[in-house]
């Protein structure tokens, strides 16, 4: 951060909403933000100033939601109190918006409030950079598999987009069509990847290259779902096993289920023309638990997930750098393919015998072509010569197409992560955020998340 601050250019200019009359705990954040500024201004040459905050939302506009705090005063009357949690880092005539504030459903105020505090170093290093970003660095959705349509990855691509250029486009036949893409993401196939589509994968990886994989390891039926309440599930064949089994990762053919879990709107009458919708747990959308040791999930909410698959890690003595970032709860179990999955199945915790069974892992190392001692498929354009080991990289494998989704109501989408029946946000725009961050990370930034 030393060295960011000391190749700037031109002076930089911190304004600090946070303002009035603040409790104990957001006093302290100031506090730590002032702290913070001075020492940004230090090593910047700039300064930093405390602004009027209302004057300050009004004239950035609604980008600013104001946070509401409830608290009884000591005669136990209860006192409300609007503050803006952010900060406006200006750089030449641009202008960065920081969240100061990190709320974390499940945390109490007291420690959201601390890792507020930890967050700051990364927060504001993480605006600075994108101020003086003089080039911007391309990644690309993948299509032609039955991938996700760009509407239900929508909110991702919105929040990439302050990143990277962010395009989408299929493979075709030309070995280097994905040179100059930063990182390749993977969202929800559901048709099998041909043998040119592996191999351009393949070199891609072997060519520094980063890939996000977000493959379920099932097929199933949403519609019957919806429509019936049950839906038989298959293994899913995408073709695409021993690729990434010689990269470190089997998708396990079954569906986790949890105790920890989202509810669902189920029909309980009897009467089929006077429906009775109730929410009831379904252990088949699990609430999947974040890693706290790893920099893209140390302080991300739970991310939900619907109809999610378990991952082995294989290969230990590869020299590959495993870590789980996504696993459920220590109440799982597993449902192997092919089985029917119904809305109205009950959970006996009895069954939930299995602990912490991973969703999501990340790669990181020297990778092995699974074409080491195969030719190249016939179909392919060689634009380079058969790579049999990868550069230093790194890949993350998903194991539920539904994290990565958003939902729409009525004509809008919502924000990844968001649940309409509970009204709650989780962590998977985060998550997803960090992911693509972290792959595309060759200056080690995120671990400034992890102090």
């Amino acid at each position: 951060t030393k060295n960011l601050l000391k190749s700037l250019d031109q002076p930089l200019e911190i304004s600090i909403l946070l303002d009035g009359e603040l409790n104990a705990g957001f006093t302290r954040l100031k506090k730590a933000t002032t702290e913070m500024a001075e020492e940004l201004g230090i090593y910047a040459g700039g300064g930093y100033r405390i602004s009027d905050s209302g004057k300050q939302a009004a004239d950035i506009g609604t980008q600013l939601q104001p946070v509401v705090i409830h608290e009884r005063t000591h005669k136990g009357k209860t006192a409300q109190t609007t503050v803006f949690p952010y900060a406006l880092v200006k750089y030449g005539n641009r202008t960065q918006i920081v969240h100061l504030l990190k709320n974390q459903r499940g945390l109490s105020g007291e420690e959201n409030l601390n890792n507020s505090i930890e967050n700051l170093e990364y927060a504001f290093a993480e605006a600075i950079r994108h101020l003086t970003q003089t080039e911007v660095e391309k990644i690309a959705f993948l299509e032609g598999h039955g991938e996700l349509e760009e509407q239900y990855v929508y909110d991702l691509t919105q929040a990439l987009a302050q990143y990277y250029q962010v395009d989408r486009g299929v493979l075709g036949k030309e070995s280097g069509v994905l040179d100059g893409y930063k990182a390749v993401i993977i969202a929800d196939p559901q048709q099998p990847f041909s043998e040119s589509d592996k191999y351009i994968l393949d070199q891609y990886v072997m060519q520094g290259g980063r890939i996000l994989w977000v493959v379920n390891g099932v097929r199933f039926s949403e519609d019957f779902l919806s429509s019936q309440g049950a839906t038989p599930i298959i293994a899913l064949e995408l073709n695409i096993n021993d690729l990434l089994f010689r990269y470190g990762i089997r998708i396990n053919h079954a569906l986790v289920q949890d105790l920890q879990c989202m509810p669902v709107p189920v029909d309980v009458s009897s009467n089929t023309s006077e429906p009775n919708w109730q929410p009831m747990p379904w252990t088949y959308a699990p609430l999947l638990l974040t890693s706290q040791t790893s920099s893209i999930t140390r302080n991300v909410a739970q991310v939900s997930a619907t109809m999610a698959s378990a991952v082995d890690i294989v290969g230990g003595e590869d020299g590959i750098y495993k870590e789980v970032l996504l696993a459920t709860s220590s109440a799982s179990r597993l449902t192997t393919a092919p089985a029917k999955v119904d809305l109205t199945m009950g959970s006996n915790g009895e069954d939930f015998k299995q602990a912490f069974l991973p969703v999501a892992v990340s790669l990181e190392g020297t990778f092995s072509s699974i074409y080491a001692h195969l030719l190249p498929p016939e179909e392919v354009t060689l634009a380079t010569p058969l790579l049999r080991q990868s550069k230093p990289t790194r890949q993350i494998v998903v194991a539920a197409g539904s994290t990565i989704r958003n939902e729409w109501q009525q004509g809008k989408p919502l924000p990844l992560g968001y649940d309409r029946y509970t009204q709650m946000q989780f962590g998977n725009r985060d998550f997803m955020v960090n992911a693509v961050l972290h792959l595309t990370d060759d200056e080690g930034w995120l671990q400034l998340r992890k102090k």
